[in-house]
Order: C-alpha cells, then sequence, then structure tokens
C-alpha cells in the first residue's frame, strides 16, 4: 500500500511497513522513468508505525544512511505518476507569458522532432507516441481503458524500449493538452492513415472543453494537390513523418491547406472518438475516405503469401529472416502499417503452428522463419 502527501518542492511516499521515500522536485518539466532515477533528490527514512506518516515532516528526521530499499517498477512508475501531476498543478499555477504561442499536436513522435527543427519560435509541439491504429483504443480517454492497452501492448508488441515508456508518454501529452493556453491557436497535423485519423478523433475529444481556435492540415491533401511534387513526379505522403521539416514550415508559413474547424466539424469528431471508444477491435485502418475497424489477422494471408513468394526464390525451402518478410509485407500495402504490428502477426502464425521457427522471437532481429511442408491455413 502506498500513502503520499506533498509539501512542495517535497513529496512523501510510504510504504508499508514503515519507509517514507522522499522526492524533491528540483523543475518544472515532466519526467520519465529514466529521468526521474536521474534528476531530483531521493531520501528515505523509517518510522516506527504506520500513523506517524501522517504527522511526518522530513525536517524533523534523520535520513537513513547507508541504507537503502529496493521497490518494484510498478510502484516507481505509480511515484512518478504523482511527481507528474504535481508537476503539472505547479505549472497550471503560474501565469502564462505566451498566451498566444502556436501549439501544434502530432501523432508520432518522428514528426514532433521534425515540426520542432523545421518551425519557427516560438511555438509549442505536444506529440504522441503510442500507435494509435492497432492495439484496444476501448476507453483510452479514460485511466481503465488506458490500462487495458498498455497492457496489450506490452504483453504483445516488441517495441523494444522500457514498459513503461508508452504509458509514460501518453500521460505526459494528456497534461501538456490540459496546460494550453485558452487564447493559443492550435494547429493538429494529420494524413490518411489509421494511427494519425484514430488520433485526431482523440484529440479533438480532449480538447473539447477548450475554445481555443483549432486548426487541421492533412498532408496527404497538401501533396494529392501537387505541394512539393515536380513535374512528371509522383508523391503521396499517407503519414506525417514523410514530411521534411522545410516542408513543414512552408506549410505552416504559407497557410497551405490550413483548415480551421467549426464548432459543428469539431463535434462530429467528438462524437466520432465516443463511438470509437466503445469498440472491442485491436486493428484499425483508413480506406476509401473512412476510419475502419478490421480482424485482427487482416494481414495474415499477405504475410502468408510474401513467404511463399520468398520460399519460391530459394533452391530449396529454407528458413527467412522475419526482418525480412515483414519489409516485402510493407512493400505491398498502400497504408503506412506499423511493422511491430506485422511482427506480433509473424509470432502468432509460430504459435499457431503455421510457422516454423529458428532463433529467438524477441525481435524481428532474431529468428527465421518457413512455411510449414503440410499446411491447411484458413
Amino acid at each position: 500500500m502506498i500513502k503520499t502527501k506533498t509539501s512542495f518542492p517535497f513529496i512523501y511516499f510510504f510504504i508499508e511497513p514503515n519507509i517514507v521515500f522522499v522526492y524533491k522536485i528540483e523543475a518544472l518539466t515532466y519526467l520519465n522513468l529514466k529521468e526521474l532515477s536521474q534528476s531530483g533528490e531521493w531520501q528515505t527514512y523509517e518510522l516506527s508505525h504506520e500513523a506517524e506518516f501522517e504527522i511526518f515532516n522530513h525536517k524533523e528526521w534523520k535520513p537513513l544512511i547507508g541504507k537503502g530499499y529496493m521497490i518494484n517498477q510498478d510502484v516507481h512508475n505509480m511515484m512518478l505518476e504523482k511527481i507528474n501531476q504535481e508537476i503539472h498543478k505547479q505549472r497550471m499555477a503560474k501565469p502564462l507569458a505566451k498566451s498566444q504561442t502556436p501549439v501544434h499536436l502530432v501523432c508520432s513522435e518522428a514528426t514532433a522532432g521534425a515540426l520542432r527543427f523545421g518551425l519557427k519560435q516560438p511555438r509549442m509541439v505536444i506529440g504522441f507516441q503510442t500507435l494509435f491504429s492497432i492495439g484496444p483504443i476501448w476507453q483510452l480517454d479514460q485511466k481503465r481503458g488506458q490500462t487495458q492497452r498498455f497492457q496489450w501492448m506490452n504483453e504483445n508488441i516488441n517495441l523494444e524500449q522500457d514498459e513503461f515508456q508508452l504509458e509514460n508518454d501518453f500521460n505526459r501529452c494528456l497534461l501538456e493538452i490540459a496546460e494550453i493556453p485558452e487564447h493559443a491557436p492550435i494547429y493538429i497535423w494529420t494524413a490518411n492513415n489509421g494511427d494519425e485519423q484514430t488520433g485526431l478523433r482523440l484529440l479533438l475529444h480532449l480538447l473539447r472543453g477548450k475554445n481555443n481556435p483549432v486548426f487541421l492540415i492533412n498532408v496527404t491533401e497538401v501533396f494529392q494537390r501537387g505541394y512539393f511534387v515536380k513535374q512528371g513526379e509522383e508523391r503521396i505522403n499517407n503519414h506525417t513523418s514523410g514530411v521534411h521539416p522545410d516542408e513543414f514550415l512552408r506549410i505552416f508559413d504559407e497557410d497551405i491547406e490550413v483548415k480551421l474547424l467549426s464548432a459543428h466539424d469539431r463535434l462530429q469528431y467528438q462524437q466520432e472518438w465516443e463511438s470509437l471508444a466503445q469498440t472491442m477491435g485491436l486493428l484499425r485502418i483508413w480506406q476509401d475516405g473512412k476510419l475502419m475497424d478490421v480482424p485482427e489477422n487482416y494481414y495474415d494471408s499477405l504475410i502468408i503469401s510474401t513467404i511463399e513468394d520468398l520460399h519460391a526464390q530459394q533452391e530449396r525451402k529454407d528458413f527467412i529472416r522475419a526482418g525480412y518478410v515483414i519489409a516485402g509485407v510493407l512493400g505491398q500495402v498502400d497504408e503506412p502499417v506499423s511493422d511491430c504490428y506485422l511482427e506480433y502477426r509473424l509470432r502468432h502464425l509460430i504459435y499457431t503452428s503455421v510457422l516454423e521457427l529458428k532463433g529467438v522471437p524477441r525481435s524481428m532481429l532474431h529468428y527465421r522463419v518457413k512455411l510449414r511442408s503440410s499446411l491447411n491455413i484458413f
């Protein structure tokens, strides 16, 4: 059991049976787990009994010297959430000097980086890192939906990052969106794919209590109308991550395809999110101008046919690197697809005995696959 109380800049965490960890916030910058272990100041105290925590003041106690306690990562993550909430509280209490600074929202950390590099100051960029086209999004705007999503992602998707990183980044974005000043213009950058179209609807749901002007920029439409495309050249950008920082700057400075959303538009997107948030699907695609739920095994037949084609190029049927299979699938689809999701489906085909395995499937670089000799797939 964990109890907390705050005496800013200090936060007290009581852990049964009698330990108090004290953290000192040194800067009003949101943290992740790695940063939490490298910043701020921690001290540890021992109480005689739990009741003392109600009157505990670290200035009146001596910290432990030469003795420490280990805490598991789940508890550490709970501490991080509390610390970031306190940082948020303090940031909200400070007057915002640049309330007219444009705020740019994206559903890709790579795109957020390009915007930060390409756009002129002053500007604020908030970038969700999560892959909105895959995994559950049921009630994702609420804590229980977030818990379900991140548990599924950690159990099924090889992201090669810390267990709580997706959750930490998501929570940080929620706090930053809540901080947007009431008069700041908001620009949402999107493209025609399942990730960003799902995220667009979530973003407008999160902004529902704000009266800020909201502008929508769809980079797919920008390129479809011939901007940045040389004569005789065909260039389709179905993801904002494919846009160069200089192109972001020109789109913004020249007001290219920048659309102010009406109250009706915003309400429609919000209602679409409310419908999405009731679905239980694990895969979404953008097709014929609509966001669609498709079966979890939507790409399985393409994965299998890709492996069959690769086998046909071999002198004898042999194991093929997982990354090579996934690259082959990606080369055949028009919409951006998460390679992590394809790797998840590749492992599913192994576990269901459709494919044979050689190696350890901890990432697509560490194993190979081949089709079983006798197979009744579907």
